[in-house]
This record gives C-alpha cells, structure tokens and sequence, in this order.
C-alpha cells in the first residue's frame, strides 16, 4: 500500500504545467517540453550540456535531443569549449532572448494558479518545503546517476 500521495501530486501538478506549455508554446515553435530547457540556458549562458542535463534531472539523450532542435529552431547555439574540445557550452540566440520574458510571464502565470488563496507565508513554506523534498531526493538521484546507487536502481 502507497504510504503518501506526495509524488503522485507533485506528478500531477508538473504534468499540467507541461501540457499547458506545449499547448501556449507551440506557436514558438518549442515543441514537447523544450520551453524548460530554453529558459535554463537563457538564465545560465555557457552551459554545458551535462551540467544542463543534471539541472534538469534528465539523461544527456534527451538533452541533446532537445538542444539539437532548439539549435535547428534557432534558439541555441552550441560553441566548442576552447580548453576541451568535446565539450559543447549552450547560449541563447537573440531570438531566445526575444521570447525568454514571455516564458517566464507564462511560468508567473502558472505560478499564480498553483498559490491561489495562498498567503505569502504559505507560499514561502511551500517553496522552502518542496526545495528539502528535491534536495533530499536527488542524492539518491546523484547516487544513481554515478553507480553508487543501490540494487533497486539495477534496472532504471
């Protein structure tokens, strides 16, 4: 028997906010969730794509698949790192910097739907309680990511 609904809410929350962004961001051209990728590389120019793959909680599959077609839409470009030659730093186009602020009304907007009827104090403790719940979870979530995980994570 499921002990908490916590995950299965925060799920659910994170699948609507998706939808709502594909639907609002389609006519940018942004396709299934590249809107996310977009603003982490707006707000970190230089990143690389395994830093970006980590900030995101992804596999480098699938941010190399999103980068491609960003870089294809003209919102990314990709540069080789001077120092090492296989790796790649992300910066925004001019275009993504055109469309950055409109993602992120977008995101307030979603932001105000989800505290509705909440105080401010409310929705500080939300915001402080859900960073420990990340905080605590990605170090099972690094632990996987780099071997050290245990046998429950064999298959994953």
């Amino acid at each position: 028997m499921l002990t908490h609904q916590f995950l299965r809410e925060v799920g659910a929350v994170a699948r609507c906010v998706q939808s709502l962004s594909d639907v609002t961001f389609k006519k940018l051209t942004l396709q299934r969730g590249q809107f996310v990728f977009l603003t982490r590389i707006c707000e970190t120019p230089g990143i690389h794509l395994l830093e970006l793959s980590h900030l995101l909680k992804v596999d480098k599959a699938t941010t190399t698949k999103a980068v491609q077609k960003l870089a294809a839409e003209g919102y990314v470009r990709k540069v080789q790192n001077a120092e090492d030659k296989r790796m790649y730093q992300l910066f925004p186009t001019v275009r993504a910097e055109k469309v950055y602020p409109e993602l992120i009304a977008e995101e307030n907007r979603y932001l105000v739907c989800c505290f509705a009827g909440m105080t401010k104090e409310e929705q500080a403790l939300a915001e402080t309680l859900l960073r420990r719940i990340r905080e605590n979870i990605e170090d099972e979530w690094m632990e996987w990511k780099t071997g050290k995980g245990g046998a429950s994570h064999e298959n994953s």
